[in-house]
Formats: structure tokens, C-alpha cells, sequence
């Protein structure tokens, strides 16, 4: 009979060898010791299922204890400090909001007749939200921002991908998710902070520099589950603009394939275009259960209207073709 931690021993080795390796060397030996370790196992196991995720747990360890550089400092942090990040993990979600995520997105927004209306599903704090506010270097192809300030992210493009010359057109943005996070609150930043990773800096200075476009610019963010609170975002589309629904890293957060379901028919049903960059599995259909094995080992499948269009990076930094 299985151990009520063989489960979540799985999980991190899965984690360990599927997302943080040639990522983050050091989440990926994290994650590796933690499945082999029964005092770990255990206090995770004291957890509700759904505050299980190594990014939850990395995220709080590093909250609460400070940047983490290999396994003495981590296991010192969660067993003198165990009380204080459980806290932390039953009130936060994970709520990672790369901006660069934004760059394999740009090509497929950019094909949809102008303006845009967006709507992003799981927006955490909307930095997502403002793709026109960005700039893009796509191995030397360069998309300025609309008004030549915003950060600019890059991103290797494969063959073939219809590269914008210029900024899509955004005429209204809104976002749901359960519980957004504000850019000007000291304590949501902290947190976004801590959900960088550990070898990828870069992403940090990339998440202020949106910060600080957000900042001047706040976007509309509604508290709300996707499954039920779509319709109401979209009945505020303005008259004119194409409504795009899109969502990165979401559908996992819907264990229940029916959930995913009944949110990809709402979606289609809307009249909205879909966009859904997800890991290989999650998005409902036949087409994108027929190209999950297109897809290679830590991408994602992006999906218009449930039908593949490419495999990205899941941070941002690649789109090919399928």
C-alpha cells in the first residue's frame, strides 16, 4: 500500500526534472531532496492538496526566510520556521505573473483585427494585461512599445511565426482571478518577488519594470472564479473591439477536466477569440489532445479556439510553430 506522501514525492520529482531542470539548478536539487525526505514530506502532507505545489512552497520558504541558496539554508528555514510559512501558504496562491510571458502571445494577437479588448483569466496582478505597453526583440526583429518606454523582453522566435512590425492596439483590458494582487501594495510585490525563481533574475528587473507601468497606468482587475465570472468581464467589451479572452499556466488550477470544459465552452460560446497557452494535456479538445505529443519536455501548447498554433516557453522566452 502507497504512502499518503508517495503522491507528492512524485509531484517534486516530476517538478524537479520536467520544469525547474536547466531552469533553476538550485529548485531542482530543492525538489529532488525534498522527495526523499520524510520530515518535508510530512509537513507538506499536514497541507490541503491544493497548497501542495513547489512553487507555493518555494515561494513562502523564500517570503518568509529570505533568498534561498541550496538545501542546508532551505531545510534550516522550514524546520526553525515551519509555523510562519504554513501561514503564508494557506492565505497566498500561486500567482507567478511573468510579463515576458506576453512575447509568444504578441504574433497571435497581433493577426486579430484591431482594437483589442482583453480579458485575461488568472491575471494575479495584471501585468499581462498590457502587451502594447511592451517592447519585443525577437532575435534582432524588434517591436517597440507604444510609447517607447516599457521594458522590452526577448524571445527566439522559430521559423515561420508572423512577427508584428508594430504594437498591437489595445482599446480596453480587465482581468478575473480570486484574488488579484495590487501593484501598489509593499506586501503583493514582496510576494511576486518571492515567486521568482532562483536563476532567473532577470525575470525580477522585467517584473519591476512592469510594475512600474502598471503603477502609472492601473489596470481593472476583478475578484472572481473563472468558471462562473467570465460572461459578466465580457459584457463590458466596448462596441467595436475584438474581445479576446487569453490565459498562461491557469487550466492546472482546475484539477476537474469537467471545470476545464465547462470553461472552454464558455469561452467559445462567448463569441470571443480564445487564447490558452497551457501545459501539454489541459487545454479540452481533440486537436490539443492529438498535438500534446508535438510538444516538447517543460513547453507549452498554445491554443486559438481549442486548435494548436505553437509550443512556447513557459517564462516567455521561445514560440515555434507546430
Amino acid at each position: 500500500m502507497s504512502s499518503p506522501t508517495d503522491g507528492i514525492a512524485r509531484t517534486y520529482r516530476r517538478f524537479a526534472a520536467a520544469e525547474a531542470a536547466g531552469r533553476s539548478p538550485v529548485y531542482a536539487e530543492l525538489a529532488r531532496r525534498i522527495s526523499g525526505d520524510e520530515r518535508c514530506l510530512a509537513f507538506l502532507a499536514a497541507l490541503p492538496a491544493e497548497k501542495r505545489q513547489p512553487n507555493l512552497l518555494f515561494g513562502a520558504v523564500r517570503l518568509v526566510g529570505g533568498p534561498i541558496t541550496g538545501w542546508r539554508d532551505f531545510a534550516a528555514t522550514l524546520v526553525g520556521r515551519a509555523a510562519e510559512i504554513a501561514r503564508v501558504m494557506l492565505s497566498r496562491r500561486t500567482q507567478t505573473n511573468i510579463p515576458a510571458r506576453c512575447a509568444p502571445l504578441l504574433p497571435a494577437l497581433a493577426a486579430l483585427p484591431p482594437p483589442l479588448a482583453l480579458v485575461e483569466v488568472g491575471a494575479s496582478a495584471g501585468l499581462c494585461l498590457y502587451p502594447d505597453r511592451y517592447g519585443y526583440d525577437y532575435d534582432g526583429h524588434v517591436v517597440p512599445p507604444v510609447d517607447g518606454t516599457g521594458p522590452v523582453f526577448r524571445c527566439a522566435a522559430g521559423p515561420g511565426v508572423p512577427l508584428p512590425d508594430r504594437p498591437v492596439e489595445v482599446a480596453w483590458r480587465a482581468g478575473l482571478d480570486l484574488a488579484p494582487l495590487d501593484v501598489t501594495d509593499p506586501d503583493d510585490v514582496a510576494w511576486l518577488d518571492a515567486l521568482v525563481w532562483p536563476g532567473e533574475e532577470h525575470l525580477g528587473a522585467q517584473l519591476h519594470a512592469a510594475i512600474e507601468v502598471l503603477r502609472a497606468d492601473p489596470p481593472r482587475l476583478v475578484a472572481g472564479d473563472l468558471r462562473t465570472g467570465l460572461p459578466a468581464l465580457l459584457a463590458g467589451v466596448p462596441a467595436g473591439a475584438t474581445p479576446v479572452v487569453f490565459h498562461t499556466a491557469v487550466l492546472a488550477y482546475l484539477p476537474d477536466p469537467a471545470d476545464r470544459q465547462r470553461f472552454a465552452e464558455t469561452v467559445l460560446g462567448s463569441g470571443a477569440t480564445w487564447l490558452a497557452a497551457e501545459a501539454p494535456g489541459l487545454v479540452p479538445g481533440p486537436a490539443a489532445a492529438a498535438a500534446a505529443g508535438r510538444v516538447r519536455p517543460g513547453e507549452f501548447l498554445l491554443c486559438r479556439d481549442g486548435d494548436p498554433v505553437a509550443a512556447t516557453d513557459p517564462h516567455g522566452a521561445a514560440v515555434r510553430l507546430l
